[in-house]
């Protein structure tokens, strides 16, 4: 199973970005899906979860109401959008499938497989 994320960049505070994750080489509705994060000189972080069909999501306390997780599965694709930037959202940015639950999580150890990460960097 393979995960490449794009939609990465260089925005000023307030600013939106869309993240998105292609899926392949699995059957994508068996996953549970997450994003995560990890900022400079930090341990990575979760940020939002969504379930197999996309009915139920969640998020950390400190994006919701800015961020939203999406999915396409005709598209074998998650999506991020992130808006109303602030300079601590600063992070390279993950996304991960776990065929272990089809619920999501915030923990990182459910996660079986995770992409490359795109650069997210939010100026002042």
């Amino acid at each position: 199973v393979q995960l490449v994320e794009s939609g990465g960049g260089v925005v000023q505070a307030g600013g939106s970005l869309r993240l998105s994750c292609e899926v392949s080489g699995g059957t994508f509705s068996n996953y549970a899906m997450g994003w995560f994060r990890q900022p400079p000189g930090m341990e990575r972080e979760f940020v939002a979860a969504i379930n197999w069909s996309g009915s139920t999501t969640f998020y950390a306390d400190s994006v919701k109401g800015r961020f939203t997780i999406s999915r396409d599965n005709a598209k074998n694709t998650v999506y991020l959008q992130v808006n109303s930037l602030k300079p601590e959202d600063t992070a390279v940015y993950y996304c991960a499938a776990s065929g272990r639950t089809g619920w999501g999580s915030s923990n990182l150890a459910e996660y079986d497989y995770w992409g490359q990460g795109t650069q997210v960097t939010v100026s002042s």
